[in-house]
């Protein structure tokens, strides 16, 4: 389910990041590469998480 979320966090970074190239809106841009990067780092987290888990 995390997995899920993650990855529609990164779809939805990479749609802002579009968007914001679409509009040469440079802000919308980081942002958008800022959520990425953020779900990403998630994911790693709970990758980590799980691995002890078991």
């Amino acid at each position: 389910m995390d997995d899920a979320k993650h990855n529609m966090e990164k779809m939805a970074g990479k749609a802002k990041e579009g968007l914001g190239d679409a509009t040469d809106n440079e802000d919308l841009q980081a942002e958008g590469k800022m959520d990425q990067v953020k779900a990403d780092a998630k994911k790693v987290g709970d990758d980590i998480k799980d691995a002890f888990d078991k």
